[in-house]
């Protein structure tokens, strides 16, 4: 059985990963994120759709997440780790909840899905990460957000090259702003930041459907626009103390 499984299926960027893999040929998706009732109106009429309403951060809820898979004799053949959340704020003042749950979202939970799920996959299989341009520099205000992208932007690369030898391609999508849910999620209401508030948006639906495109063709990394991929340059070749006062939130 040829299993597609997209975490963070609830809202935003993960809900038009959702709507892209559907269209293509595989014999089931599971969908993951903590609210049921969301996940299960995205499923509706769609009974190639399986809901997996699990809370990546709880050990117990991978050991579920391991055990469908091997009760369903899986082969997944795409593997999106979308879930993640950030928060704007000045570090001192950020509630250690946020601070934690954040490394525990982004890197922890992204990397032991990533461990399970190899498991249960073989050649011409890809795994997509969703990092960020935050991904790129430290970003003030955002110190762990950027972190925590940055670590996945980094695993990303350096799994995609152990992985050749299985033919597995392991690919980073590095968006900018979106508005989604995450904006709001991430205290980043107009006027909390400059920054944010006059970057140009890049679609969350042609982010998703064209990434897709861009891993079945190998690629290692994906960054949206003109705009944002002068920026992961800058990032690679300016001193980041530089870039930082560039990029101040």
């Amino acid at each position: 059985m040829n299993i597609a499984v997209i975490t963070g299926a609830s809202s935003g960027l993960g809900k038009f990963y959702v709507e892209a893999v559907a269209k293509e040929n595989y014999d089931e998706i599971w969908i993951i994120a903590r609210r049921k009732e969301i996940l299960e109106q995205i499923a509706e009429n769609n009974k190639k759709i399986k809901v997996l309403a699990l809370d990546l951060t709880k050990e117990g809820d991978l050991e579920a997440y391991k055990t469908e898979l091997q009760n369903a004799n899986a082969n997944v053949k795409l593997l999106v780790n979308n879930a993640g959340f950030g928060k704007l704020g000045d570090f001192d003042a950020m509630a250690q909840r946020d601070c934690g749950g954040m490394v525990d979202l982004n890197c922890k939970a992204l990397t032991l899905m990533t461990n399970i799920t190899l498991a249960f996959m073989q050649e011409k299989s890809e795994i997509i990460n969703i990092c960020s341009i935050a991904a790129f520099a430290p970003n003030p205000r955002m110190a762990v957000y950027s972190s925590t992208k940055a670590y996945v932007f980094s695993f990303s690369k350096a799994l995609r090259e152990e992985l050749k030898k299985r033919k597995i391609n392991v690919m980073a999508v590095c968006p900018g702003p979106m508005d989604t849910e995450f904006l709001a999620l991430a205290d980043i209401a107009p006027g909390t930041s400059h920054t944010f508030d006059t970057l140009p948006r890049v679609s969350p639906k042609r982010i998703a459907y064209k990434s897709l495109k861009k891993s079945k063709k190998g690629n290692a990394v994906y960054t949206e626009s003109a705009f944002y991929k002068l920026y992961r340059i800058l990032g690679k070749l300016l001193p980041h103390n530089l870039v930082m006062k560039m990029s101040k939130t």
